[in-house]
């Protein structure tokens, strides 16, 4: 499972930036108009939808009154309710984007061929990472190894 977890971090690392950068200008372009006009049509602790749905687009368009105005009295509670709610709703969304982008198993990320699955040199028990046979990309078969040094390696040549 631990794989998982670096796998998805280590694919998305530039992605938080993105997620984070489009988070404030929702908070700013979507959540802040929408909680101006929700507080405006309140009316007797009543919420009217259609006086909601009148100014929806002034209030979009007006977008530096709205941001005057949204940070005094009952339109800076209704703006902290709204984008609480806002912030659950997208953290849900990029949560289901990172497990989406979760490697399927343990080597999905690895080239065919390489030997990145051995882990801390320990292919270098038995290969060189200086000279010999070449392998693949800093692994040699060395020439004046003692013992077994019989290597499977697996491809085709290709003739043209």
């Amino acid at each position: 499972m631990n794989y998982k977890i670096e796998g998805t971090l280590r694919r998305n690392k530039k992605n938080f930036i993105v997620f984070l950068i489009l988070w404030i200008i929702l908070s700013i372009v979507l959540v802040m108009p929408l909680s101006y006009n929700i507080t405006n049509s309140m009316v007797n602790g009543k919420f009217i939808f259609g006086k909601f749905l009148e100014g929806l687009s002034d209030s979009f368009i007006n977008i530096g009154d709205v941001l005057s105005k949204t940070f005094t009295g009952n339109y800076f509670e209704t703006y902290c309710s709204t984008l609480l709610k806002f912030t659950i709703a997208y953290a849900i969304f990029v949560l289901v984007g990172l497990i989406r982008t979760a490697p399927k198993h343990e080597f999905a990320d690895f080239e065919h061929g390489s030997s990145d699955w051995a882990k801390g040199g320990e292919q270098y028990r038995i290969l060189s990472n200086k000279k010999g046979l070449i392998l693949a990309q800093n692994n040699y078969l060395p020439l004046d190894k003692r013992g077994n040094v019989n290597v499977l390696v697996v491809g085709r040549i290709r003739f043209w």
